[in-house]
C-alpha cells in the first residue's frame, strides 16, 4: 500500500487499545533506505509520556500497525519516565 506523506500530517494517533497518543506533525525518513523510519508526534498524551514543555516524540515506523483515517500504533504499557528510571 502506498500513501502520500502529506496525507499523514494532522492525523490522530491511537494505540491498538484505543489510547490517544497524539497527532502526526511530521515524518522521519531514512534517505539511504528511501523509506519512512518514524512519525513525529505532537500534542502528546501526558498520561503516556512525561516529556513536558510542549515537546514531541518520534515513534519508530515498526510500531505502526495501521494507517487510515487515524494512525494506530502498538500499545505502550508504561510511561517513559518510569522506563528511564529502571
Amino acid at each position: 500500500m502506498r500513501i502520500e506523506l502529506t496525507n499523514l500530517y494532522g492525523l490522530n494517533v491511537y494505540t491498538d487499545r484505543g489510547v490517544r497518543v497524539g497527532q502526526v506533525n511530521d515524518v522521519t525518513i531514512d534517505v539511504n533506505e528511501r523509506k519512512v523510519s518514524g512519525i513525529a508526534i505532537g500534542d502528546v498524551n501526558d498520561d503516556l509520556f512525561d516529556i513536558g514543555g510542549g515537546k514531541g516524540i518520534v515513534i519508530p515506523h515498526r510500531w505502526v500497525v495501521a494507517v487510515g483515517d487515524i494512525v494506530i500504533v502498538r500499545h505502550m504499557s508504561m510511561r517513559v519516565e518510569e522506563e528511564a528510571a529502571a
